[in-house]
């Protein structure tokens, strides 16, 4: 609703005004020039700087295991044409799907009867 005022049909002054100051807006995601320009000193500072990246040493990986994720099962499943193209827009749509219908039955373990 662009050039909305409290008058009907008249456009608000402030609401287009400019203040002759340019936004602030941050980019989003990983600027990869900058990444892939850097050097190994650079990584490594970057990452030494970070409060949040913790090293770790054999210590910590010492009872370490992988875990492979289990195989899926392909099924047909009937599903409302809208809620699918909804899930569609999303990147990853059917492990979003798998994740809600585990966070579903997680919730109802204890509730299940055959």
């Amino acid at each position: 609703m662009k050039g909305v005022s409290s008058r009907r049909g008249e456009q608000s002054l402030m609401k287009d005004a400019t203040t002759g100051k340019k936004s602030k807006r941050t980019k989003h995601g990983t600027d990869w020039d900058r990444v892939l320009g850097a050097s190994d000193a650079e990584v490594r500072a970057e990452i030494e700087s970070d409060p949040d990246a913790h090293p770790t040493n054999e210590e910590f990986w010492k009872d370490a295991k992988v875990v492979l994720p289990r195989r899926k099962a392909v099924v047909t499943m009937r599903l409302d044409a809208e809620v699918l193209e909804w899930f569609r827009l999303q990147p990853g749509y059917q492990t979003r799907i798998n994740a809600i219908l585990r966070t579903y039955m997680k919730a109802h373990e204890n509730h299940h009867t055959v």
